[in-house]
C-alpha cells in the first residue's frame, strides 16, 4: 500500500519551490512530446528550469525529451511549457509521470494543451496527420489516482464523460482550417505501456477496441489534469499507420523524423489554438 502523505508532501514541496521561483502563475500548460521540443523557442521566456533542479521532479531518460520547465508568454497568454515528458516504460509510476501536471494545477494553471507522437491505427489516417483527441483508452494497467485521495486536489471519483473539452476540440479544428493545415482529424487515442512496439495481432485488437492512434504517453497526465479541474486538449502527430495485414517494421528514428518534419505545421496550429483559448 502506498505510504499515505508522502506523495502529497513531495507535491507541496515542489509547489512551494516553484511559487518562490515563478514571476507569475501560468494559466496554460503546454506539454511537448517526442520530436516536438523546438516549439519552446516560440515562448518569450522569463524562466527556464531544468527538471534536475526542481525538487522531486522525475528525470527524462529519453534522448528526444530535453527536460526543461519554461515559464513565459505566448502572445498574451501566461504559459508553462514542459519540454519533454516521462513515461511509464522508463520505470516511473503513473503518479510520478503526472507529477508536473499536479504541481502546475496547484499553481493556478487551468488548461492543459498536450502533444505527442503516435502510431496510426485507423486505416483512413495518413502518416503526417494531426489527430485531435476526442476520447482515450487507458491500457497501462495503472491509474495515477490510485491510492489515498487528497480531497482539496479533486474528487475521489472524477467524472470522465467528457475527458476532452468540446470547446477546445472545436478551437483546434477551427484553427487548423484557419491555418489551412490539411489532414487534421479527431479520434480516440490508446495508451499502452511499452517500450516494445505493437505486434500485428495487438494492432488488430487495438483497432477492434475502437482506437484510432496508439502511443505510450499522455493519459496519466490527462487523468490528473481532469481530476484537478483543468480543461484538456490533446494532439497527436501520426508518425505512421500500422496495417496488421501488411505489417512493416516500426523504427523509432522514423517516428522521431516524421514528428520533426511535422513540427512547423504543429507550431502554427499551437500558436493559433493558444491565441483562441479564452483567458
Amino acid at each position: 500500500m502506498e505510504k499515505a502523505g508522502e506523495h502529497q508532501r513531495q507535491v507541496e514541496d515542489c509547489v512551494a519551490f516553484l511559487r518562490d521561483s515563478f514571476p507569475f502563475s501560468p494559466e496554460l500548460v503546454i506539454q511537448l512530446g517526442t520530436g516536438l521540443g523546438h516549439f519552446a523557442n516560440k515562448i518569450k521566456s522569463e524562466l527556464t528550469l531544468p527538471y534536475s533542479e526542481i525538487p522531486h521532479f522525475p528525470q527524462s531518460t529519453v534522448d528526444s525529451h530535453s527536460g526543461n520547465l519554461i515559464l513565459g508568454h505566448l502572445g498574451e497568454k501566461k504559459v508553462a511549457v514542459l519540454q519533454g515528458r516521462f513515461h511509464f516504460y522508463e520505470g516511473y509510476s503513473t503518479k510520478e509521470v503526472a507529477f508536473p501536471i499536479r504541481v502546475l494545477s496547484l499553481l493556478g494553471a487551468k488548461t492543459l494543451l498536450l502533444t505527442n507522437a503516435a502510431g496510426g491505427l485507423n486505416p483512413l489516417f495518413q502518416a503526417g496527420s494531426i489527430m485531435v483527441f476526442r476520447d482515450h483508452l487507458n491500457f497501462l494497467g495503472e491509474n495515477p489516482l490510485r491510492g489515498p485521495n487528497v480531497e482539496s486536489w479533486g474528487p475521489r471519483f472524477p467524472d470522465f464523460s467528457t475527458p476532452y473539452h468540446p470547446g477546445l476540440i472545436k478551437i483546434a479544428l477551427d484553427s487548423a482550417s484557419h491555418c489551412k493545415i490539411k489532414n487534421v482529424i479527431s479520434g480516440v487515442y490508446v495508451c499502452i505501456p511499452g517500450p516494445s512496439l505493437e505486434t500485428p495481432a495487438e494492432t488488430r485488437w487495438l483497432r477492434d477496441c475502437g482506437a484510432d492512434a496508439v502511443g505510450m504517453s499522455s493519459v496519466p497526465e490527462i487523468i490528473v489534469a481532469k481530476h484537478a479541474g483543468m480543461d484538456v486538449l490533446g494532439l497527436s502527430v501520426v508518425s505512421n499507420v500500422n496495417d496488421p495485414d501488411n505489417f512493416q517494421p516500426i523504427i523509432l528514428e522514423d517516428i522521431i523524423a516524421t514528428a520533426e518534419a511535422m513540427e512547423p505545421k504543429l507550431e502554427r496550429l499551437l500558436l493559433e489554438i493558444a491565441a483562441r483559448i479564452p483567458s
